[in-house]
């Protein structure tokens, strides 16, 4: 569609064609999707198969997918993570976003004693195998751990896990956006955990299903029962 427009409005301003037939033509609007939430039940079974607990990678992948899902944060900003930016006696976390904007973000019980325990048994063998870095969480080389490999982990739990279809870091992020809404979250206040520059962009979330409204509607109205 760019190319034809494109092309009538040099042929015009060429002479090489009276007038521009496609300038009233508009490009279609794209349908607004439904981010793709995880039901909270397949998030714990993704959580419980993170990794084995035994080795160092194992609470590693743990931490990291606790992190992921507890705070809703990008997966850039995950693994951009310095050991400075957690603070678990305060149980907060320092991440910084899009165009270097850097938010306070709390952290929930779970990710904090998640983070807690790859400090101590995790990260220390991680780190020896590497020539030193502030990152939080390290590869098998004890180099930062990349955005592709933090993929990797993600997509093996959600194999072992048993969940079909393709899980990625951003479907936690699109669960831990739903599933606070769903609870009663404010979507401003969702709007500030995810860093969003607009609450606009935080609104598709508000969004819901066809069988969503239908359960609400069978249940709420006297007229539906």
């Amino acid at each position: 569609m760019v190319s034809v427009r494109t092309f009538h409005r040099f042929a015009a301003r060429e002479g090489m064609a009276p007038g521009d037939p496609a300038v009233h033509v508009r490009p279609p609007a794209i349908p607004k999707r439904l981010p793709k939430a995880l039901p909270y039940e397949d998030v714990e079974r993704l959580l419980a198969n993170a990794g084995d607990l035994a080795t160092s990678e194992g609470v590693r992948d743990r931490a990291l997918l606790e992190f992921l899902y507890g705070t809703g944060t990008r997966v850039s900003e995950a693994v951009g993570l310095d050991v400075d930016d957690i603070d678990l006696d305060e149980r907060t976390v320092l991440v910084t976003g899009k165009g270097d904007k850097q938010r306070m973000l709390p952290l929930g019980e779970v990710a904090a004693e998640a983070l807690s325990a790859y400090l101590v048994r995790g990260r220390p063998p991680l780190a020896t195998r590497g020539r030193g870095t502030s990152r939080m969480f390290l590869n098998a080389r004890g180099g930062p751990l990349s955005r592709q490999s933090a993929y990797g982990i993600l997509s093996a739990a959600a194999r072992r896990a048993g969940l079909d279809g393709r899980v990625s870091p951003h479907s936690l992020r699109h669960s831990f956006a739903t599933h606070l809404l769903q609870n009663g979250a404010d979507v401003r206040v969702v709007q500030e955990l995810l860093g969003h520059a607009s609450v606009t962009t935080t609104q598709i979330y508000t969004l819901v299903t066809v069988d969503t409204l239908r359960t609400v509607y069978a249940t709420s109205h006297p007229r539906a029962r």
